[in-house]
């Protein structure tokens, strides 16, 4: 049986590191498909449970030279701990002080301002002997793994260079008289700045680029709890699912639960990107992170922790995060042959430098000042940084997005499929008109009553308005046995006192509507009913467009995306709604097969297509769709089968949905494009001497943190 898990991987320098793992995943037979994410520090692998464990492949991923910590979806993410500069960077700092002292006098001509050559041995010692350790791990775990990392270009880089100044002072000709000329800056600083960029880096990773820190603040860590008769403040890991909880203004929510007592107004816009407060008062519902923002409530816990709507969105969250983009697939490739690449270049270099020039030192310092302009951590960051922010920017808007694959493809999307009912539509539809077949021997209310006994087994909004409609009428609604849906067509069931009774299309129950002059049959929804295949009535159901709906369809519209409404509704229902909203594709009476293959035939056509719909009947063509949204809370195949989640049950929210999604694939090539050129750039100028190897690794650490700082710009991206 396939089964899907994640890893936190502990160790990763730079994206070949993340390649190695991958590589030697996927060659194993019992791995289906497997992703290391190096931004996420997260490996996702797919693989037989029949044929090895979970603690095996663990085991692999530790001979490869890297930690591996399964994640589960039983517990919230944990929140990162401060990143303060160690120790060990400290005291970097502190050697390099009176090397950067040294240089900035030789830049105006004081080469008295640099230590004497023996104390720059000892400092430099201290560096490449000691601090410079963990690099050698790094390197040597990299090279066992059978994949050159960054690190390897540091330590080959560094080393020579301490090598060589060593030979210089102590044994080459020149150091009798005091004329050695020595390079120990040179790795002293080449360490100290590759340690403060990976500092950085990191930090970076694990706070700004994850919006998960921000939801793990979203829970209150103490809550006010009764026990016993009385109130006492508790850890928030105390309470206990039926626990009585109280949420004062100001307060956040801290289970999902149903409201006791009180009442007031909540924020709920973490979950939903809707920033208006929602009432709450007593028998409703509150969710986990939800701040009150007026008045306050008692309420029962129903659900807590990983199990609430907000640890959901936390792990749906971790784990979107932490897949791969197609596109990711130009650096890994990349990656996978650039350190070896640059260790050619740089021998090269030092040949070609030694028998042009004639001077082996200066070749040296070319090829050193290769090994460390070159950055493989730019490309590895370029996608998984801007993929990062953008879903954390997607869910501030009520967008969960199922992997990284689902946003690349959607920032293509150019032809959108909509369904009416729910989706264009409040799906709150009401009883507009009733028709009893002359000569049936049922009236309105038997019509209600047999066609609610029958539709109450049903989840439909249509169904639900009729059950409504029924009750109001304050009638005494009979039993229903062996109900059974028909997809796309209506239901049946027994009916007690009636028989078997059929309640759906016009067609379904074999009912031929006469023409009406009241128009509203014309645009309504209906639905027929039958008595042992005997037609009695129908009823006309109409449907209020969303508030937002049609703004949404200028937006989708203004981008160039052609719009198609695809309904079970008659078609002169459809027609009229396209009508009101301007859509020029309107496809009525359309079963679920039908909708799926009208998306293929968009697809067939060159369209990227993105289906939106949140009933049974849109999961087929969810699943064909390029990429698919369906709205939270619709029918679970729907949500399961979708790409992705709307939250406000809102075709606004698609609409904020691709713009994110653009926004980050434009982020993702402008990071693309950066490594690369920094690269492309960087390494031909160091070879040819115009970098020495102190300013090359200034540049290579500030590639890394350029490139994240280009992703957070997301950030601040206007949705339009």
């Amino acid at each position: 049986m396939q089964q899907k898990i994640r890893f936190q991987i502990e160790g990763m320098t730079c994206q070949a590191c993340a390649s190695r793992i991958e590589k030697v995943l996927n060659k194993k037979d019992f791995v289906e498909s497997a992703g290391v994410n190096f931004a996420s520090e997260e490996a996702q692998v797919t693989f037989d449970d029949s044929k090895t464990s979970v603690a095996d492949i663990a085991k692999i991923i530790e001979k490869t030279g890297y930690g591996a910590k399964e994640k589960t979806e039983d517990t919230l993410p944990q929140p990162e701990a401060e990143h303060h500069i160690g120790w060990r960077l400290w005291l970097l700092f502190a050697i390099n002080i009176p090397f950067l002292i040294g240089m900035a006098g030789m830049m105006i001509g004081r080469h008295d301002w640099m230590i004497p050559p023996v104390w720059q041995f000892v400092l430099a010692s201290i560096v490449q002997l000691w601090l410079a350790i963990p690099f050698y791990k790094s390197a040597w775990a990299s090279i066992k793994g059978g994949l050159a990392n960054m690190d390897v270009l540091v330590t080959i880089g560094t080393v020579s260079i301490y090598l060589y100044s060593v030979y210089m002072l102590f044994f080459s000709p020149h150091a009798a008289h005091g004329m050695a000329h020595v390079y120990f800056e040179v790795g002293v600083m080449v360490i100290g700045f590759v340690s403060l960029g990976k500092f950085l880096e990191h930090r970076t990773k694990k706070s700004s680029l994850n919006s998960l820190g921000l939801l793990l603040k979203l829970t209150p860590t103490q809550v006010n709890v009764q026990r016993e008769g009385e109130w006492r403040q508790l850890p928030i890991d105390q309470v206990q699912i039926g626990d009585l909880i109280r949420a004062n203004h100001g307060e956040r929510i801290a289970a999902d639960g149903i409201i006791e007592s009180g009442s007031g107004w909540a924020d709920e816009s973490h979950l939903t990107g809707e920033s208006n407060p929602e009432e709450k008062k007593a028998g409703g519902k509150v969710l986990a992170g939800a701040l009150m923002t007026e008045g306050s409530v008692v309420y029962r816990a129903t659900q807590l922790g990983s199990q609430t709507l907000l640890g959901d969105m936390m792990n749906a969250l971790s784990e979107a995060q932490g897949s791969k983009a197609p596109i990711a697939r130009v650096a890994d490739k990349a990656a996978a042959v650039f350190v070896p690449a640059v260790v050619g270049i740089a021998l090269l270099t030092f040949i070609a430098t030694w028998l042009i020039k004639g001077d082996w030192t200066l070749a040296l310092m070319h090829a050193v000042a290769v090994l460390v302009i070159a950055c493989p951590c730019a490309l590895g960051l370029a996608t998984p940084a801007a993929i990062m922010v953008g879903m954390g920017k997607a869910v501030k808007h009520g967008i969960w997005f199922k992997d990284a694959a689902a946003m690349e493809e959607a920032a293509y999307v150019d032809a959108v499929v909509l369904d009416k009912t729910g989706t264009l539509t409040e799906g709150k539809p009401q009883v507009a008109a009733v028709y009893c077949v002359p000569d049936s021997g049922f009236d309105e209310d038997a019509l209600y009553c047999i066609a609610a006994a029958v539709e109450q087994n049903a989840a439909h909004p249509l169904a639900r308005a009729i059950v409504s409609a029924a009750q109001a009428r304050g009638l005494e609604i009979p039993a229903a046995q062996n109900a059974q849906t028909v997809v796309g067509a209506g239901i049946t069931a027994e009916v007690e006192g009636a028989g078997l009774v059929k309640a759906g299309k016009a067609e379904f129950a074999e009912l031929t509507l006469p023409k009406f002059s009241d128009g509203v049959w014309d645009i309504a929804s209906i639905v027929a009913v039958s008595v042992d295949n005997k037609p009695i009535g129908a009823f006309a159901l109409a449907d209020a467009l969303k508030a937002d709906t049609a703004e949404a369809i200028g937006r989708l519209k203004k981008h160039g995306i052609d719009v198609y409404i695809m309904s079970g509704d008659n078609q002169g229902t459809v027609e009229y709604v396209a009508k009101q909203l301007g859509i020029a594709h309107a496809f009525g009476n359309m079963s679920p097969r039908d909708k799926a293959a009208e998306v293929q035939k968009l697809k067939a056509a060159g369209k990227t297509v993105a289906m939106v719909g949140d009933g049974i009947n849109d999961a087929p063509a969810l699943a064909a769709a390029n990429v698919s949204f369906a709205m939270k809370g619709g029918a679970d195949v729907a949500e399961h089968t979708a790409s992705a989640t709307l939250m406000q049950h809102s075709v606004n929210q698609l609409a904020d949905a691709l713009s994110v999604s653009r926004a980050t694939l434009k982020n993702i090539k402008q990071n693309l494009f950066f490594a690369f050129f920094y690269n492309i750039l960087g390494i031909p100028l160091a070879a040819l001497g115009f970098l020495n190897p102190v300013i090359a690794g200034a540049a290579m650490a500030a590639s890394s943190v350029s490139v994240l700082g280009n992703a957070l710009r997301l950030k601040r991206v206007k949705i339009d």
